[in-house]
């Protein structure tokens, strides 16, 4: 994937988030603050404006991530900040990101959201759906599938990941306030997270 792929995957994940951003705040309102839909509609359109021209793969993640932490209120914003950031860093400066390299990417992602959220997967928050994208991905890449069928395997286990937290009870955020109330709904950042690994295989889909 080349810069213009990742800031296409950007666009397309702005666009998924508008149309599903009042189905993410009813979640978000079940649980939470009630404002998780409206929040990352709002950061991924800045991150969109932000998108700079001519530059490294990574460097178009690192802005947008930036424009995302800037933009975005609750936790969401940090979060997905840092997970853009950390995979753009992990690209360093190269001009193109093979699988191994975006597999690296998804990982470097994970290990930054894990250690800003001190989250684990259980605890009923976007982890529930980013972990098992990422060692799904990883598994697909050691059984010699590329990059587009390591994303597509992705995405499929982000959105299993999601519908995996209704049961949950939450152990982390504001949700954890809940107890057993939290239990019977989805993961709003688990949803959201879902849709962001749903673009990006649509956008390598079309490679």
């Amino acid at each position: 994937m080349n810069a213009d792929d990742l800031a296409s995957w950007i666009r397309h994940t702005a666009e998924l988030v508008s149309a599903d951003a009042d189905r993410l705040t009813r979640l978000d309102a079940a649980i939470g603050d009630g404002d998780h839909g409206l929040n990352l509609d709002r950061g991924f359109r800045a991150a969109v404006e932000a998108l700079p021209a001519d530059v490294p793969p990574g460097k178009v993640l690192i802005t947008a991530g930036r424009a995302i932490v800037s933009k975005t209120g609750g936790a969401s914003g940090p979060l997905y900040g840092t997970a853009l950031r950390r995979a753009g860093k992990a690209m360093g400066d190269e001009g193109e990101v093979d699988a191994a390299g975006l597999g690296a990417a998804l990982r470097a992602g994970l290990e930054g959201v894990v250690e800003l959220g001190k989250a684990a997967e259980g605890d009923k928050t976007m982890i529930d759906a980013l972990a098992p994208a990422v060692a799904a991905y990883e598994a697909a890449l050691a059984e010699g599938s590329g990059l587009a069928g390591c994303v597509r395997a992705a995405a499929e286990a982000a959105a299993k990941g999601a519908d995996g937290t209704v049961p949950m009870r939450a152990r982390k955020g504001r949700a954890s306030y809940l107890g057993a109330r939290s239990e019977g709904h989805m993961d709003p950042g688990a949803s959201s997270t879902a849709l962001v690994l749903q673009a990006l295989a649509d956008v390598a889909g079309e490679g």
